[in-house]
């Protein structure tokens, strides 16, 4: 019955507009809202960020040129859309007309709706109609982070001194890689209220993810901002206690990460914080090696856990054998190429240690607001860093599993065999 309801609130509606003229006797105006533009925008965006995919997947592009295509897509989006919302709609004006037409119109509209019902649409046939997919009956993450990110945009140009929607445009800036954009995003807030721990903390982060994860000097002078005014900010301390963490500082990344839930500052994830130090202790409590001394299997801890065998090519091996040992990265991204290319699940070694057997799990999450079991696809990369930094980069060597369900419980193997070009 609510559809009927809706059916029939919809011409009164209609039958309001074709009356309306006559009840005011002036002139009405009426807008077109044209929205096949937008939606043109986000079918191309689709269409060229799948190539763009497809190019890289296929090393075709490099990471940096990825990044920026990618930037660069989005821009253009962002830049579309708000060309549109800024475009003068033609009023249309219509005229008082004489009683005849508003009675013969609406007569033809009550007769054609019924026809039209009885036809194709009786109440049994509405209400029985097939679902329509999940995809389609809202829009997906990726749709959703531009809606989001051109809302605060278009919130940030009309409150200038919003630093609430400044610092959270530069937060969604970082989930879609736009990590220069979201560090002026944060100078904005600082603008505003002046030195805060949190958002130098922010910056420090953006500008980390952006390094491949890396600390270099302007990570490590805002960090050091950040704990000037806050030497218990959790954004910063977070940060850190991720980096000791992945670096195996197991210690260290305790004291950062224990520093925050002393704090009792708000919106922090208590728990997911205290499960990653109980990780750290074992860590640092037990060596974590079976029998077999090149096989490294992490302890048992709740969600999802992904067994992952890597060994090197006996060509790999070959150069590898020749110089410095290099860093191995073993890790897990999202399918979903909307929730970006951090990893979710990684593990730091060095070339000598392999062959070996790891466990990614949420214990080995980078950050606790993204691991495993947020996600339920995955593509698993290891990588021998010939510079020694994060990211997949020309002269590194990889293995790659691509669409990995995170509930798959069989041994996964990656044989580190292609040199990246």
């Amino acid at each position: 019955m609510e559809l009927i309801f809706i059916i029939i609130v919809f011409l009164l509606l209609i039958l309001a507009v074709v009356w309306a003229p006559f009840i005011k006797q002036h002139q009405n105006n009426i807008s077109i809202d044209d929205t096949q533009r937008d939606e043109t925008n986000v079918r191309l965006y689709h269409e060229h960020k799948a190539e763009i995919e497809k190019d890289f997947q296929q090393n075709n592009i490099d990471d940096e040129n990825y990044q920026y295509l990618l930037t660069e897509l989005d821009n253009t989006l962002l830049q579309d859309m708000e060309n549109q919302d800024l475009a003068d709609k033609t009023p249309q004006e219509t005229k008082v007309l004489a009683m005849a037409w508003p009675v013969g119109l609406s007569v033809f509209i009550l007769a054609f709706s019924f026809y039209l019902y009885a036809e194709i649409g009786t109440y049994e046939k509405l209400t029985t109609m097939t679902p329509q997919e999940p995809m389609q009956q809202s829009a997906n993450a990726e749709q959703q982070t531009i809606n989001e990110l051109k809302r605060l945009m278009d919130v940030t140009k009309t409150e200038p001194d919003n630093s609430d929607a400044w610092y959270a445009l530069g937060q969604s800036l970082v989930t879609v890689g736009e990590f220069d954009s979201a560090v002026k995003a944060y100078d904005q807030v600082l603008r505003i209220e002046g030195p805060q721990a949190d958002v130098f903390g922010a910056k420090a982060q953006a500008i980390y993810y952006k390094n491949e994860q890396k600390i270099d000097a302007r990570v490590q002078g805002f960090i050091d901002q950040a704990l000037a005014i806050d030497p218990s900010d959790p954004s910063t301390n977070i940060l850190l206690g991720m980096h000791s963490f992945v670096a195996g500082k197991y210690q260290v990344a305790i004291s950062h990460w224990q520093r925050v839930v002393d704090s009792d500052k708000k919106n922090v994830n208590k728990q997911a914080l205290l499960e990653v130090i109980d990780e750290a202790k074992k860590r640092i409590a037990q060596p974590n090696m079976t029998d077999d001394a090149n096989s490294q299997i992490e302890p048992s801890i709740a969600g999802p856990k992904l067994t992952v065998n890597v060994t090197l090519s006996d060509e790999i091996l070959t150069l590898l054998s020749v110089g410095d040992d290099k860093t191995v990265f073993i890790y897990a991204i999202s399918a979903d190429t909307s929730r970006g290319r951090m990893p979710l699940a990684a593990v730091k070694l060095v070339a000598s240690d392999l062959p070996i057997t790891i466990v990614l799990n949420d214990a080995s999450a980078m950050t606790p607001q993204a691991k495993l079991s947020d996600v339920d696809v995955v593509h698993i990369y290891a990588v021998v860093s010939a510079s020694g930094g994060a990211g997949i980069k020309s002269g590194d060597f990889k293995a790659e599993l691509n669409n990995v369900p995170v509930t798959t419980t069989e041994q996964l193997n990656l044989v580190i065999s292609n040199i990246v070009p």
